[in-house]
């Protein structure tokens, strides 16, 4: 159905907290009247020259992310970046969007503040389901997975995958904002580049 861009990849990179595993679970649902609410919005984060370079990087993340390389471990089905033509993701789902921009610009700032809040939202539902679960359940409901609490203490734990919007250019995802920052201050030639995921 997608042509997922068979890129072959050279390292295979390891993220930290990846063996955590990976929860599907929508964390922004697509816009009403959209249809399925497993499709989100991602962001590669990467270092480039020119639009087309930081593209390409990216769909060099994103095919990390998909399985493309057999060395990979697949979190979402598949991927739309935002210079492809398609009827159900992309920008039929979610509007124009720019198909990279340098993060110090006034689009790559609305997108990368996009990314950031999306995966610190999930992090705090999924953090108070956690502290609900120790403070109301005994250790063997807990054991037992009563109202799913595993699950999330395995989200909480999520290194890649629907809880994760922000990703570097190995495709490990950005998940606190130490690790951000860091990033933003270490380069000069940094660019954004979006993708609409299915999982």
């Amino acid at each position: 159905m997608f042509d997922s861009k068979t890129r072959p990849r050279g390292q295979n990179f390891v993220c930290a907290g990846e063996g955590a595993g990976v929860a599907l679970t929508a964390v922004r649902r697509a816009p009403a009247g959209h249809g399925s609410p497993m499709h989100m919005l991602i962001y590669a984060l990467v270092e480039a020259s020119t639009a087309d370079e930081a593209l390409a990087a990216g769909k060099g993340v994103f095919d990390n992310l998909v399985g493309v390389d057999r060395h990979s471990s697949p979190v979402f089905d598949y991927y739309v970046t935002f210079d492809e033509s398609s009827t159900v993701a992309g920008q039929s789902r979610w509007g124009e969007r720019p198909t990279a921009a340098p993060v110090d610009s006034e689009a790559g700032q609305e997108l990368l503040e996009d990314g950031w809040e999306t995966t610190k939202s999930a992090f705090e539902r999924n953090l108070q389901a956690v502290k609900d679960a120790l403070n109301e359940l005994s250790d063997e409901e807990i054991m037992r997975d009563k109202d799913l609490c595993r699950h999330a203490f395995q989200k909480v734990g999520a290194a890649k995958g629907p809880d994760i919007a922000l990703y570097e250019e190995h495709g490990c995802g950005i998940r606190d904002r130490t690790q951000l920052d860091r990033l933003l201050d270490e380069s000069d030639s940094l660019w954004i580049v979006p993708a609409d995921v299915h999982f």
